[in-house]
């Protein structure tokens, strides 16, 4: 188990993942940036898809920097926490690009 969040372009194609063990409670972040809690199922995602729109994209990007840009987060600094932080990152920067391209981006919550 764990949380395997998967983003895709409109052909079907993975353009963005993110993977959080089952105890990973940093995969919270990634689920409350997207404000997809009714996707989080504990241990996992619940298996299924949401759609986000470019300004859904945009707003959890300016989340994330508001949060974790300023040096003022709450998370402990190691090599943890600054992996899972890149890996986020990373993850709403791809879904951001195919958004801006296409309209939107799909998200798998597995």
């Amino acid at each position: 188990m764990g949380h395997d969040i998967s983003g895709f372009n409109k052909a079907g194609e993975e353009i963005a993942y993110a993977r959080f063990s089952m105890w990973n409670d940093h995969a919270t972040i990634l689920y409350s940036l997207l404000d997809a809690s009714d996707y989080y199922a504990g241990v996992s995602g619940i298996g299924d898809t949401s759609t986000f729109s470019t300004q859904q994209i945009e707003k959890a990007l300016n989340e994330y920097k508001k949060l974790f840009d300023n040096g003022d987060s709450s998370l402990p600094e190691n090599d943890f926490v600054t992996w899972d932080l890149e890996q986020i990152l990373n993850f709403i920067q791809n879904c951001l690009a195919i958004a801006k391209e296409e309209g939107s981006v799909k998200v798998y919550f597995g």
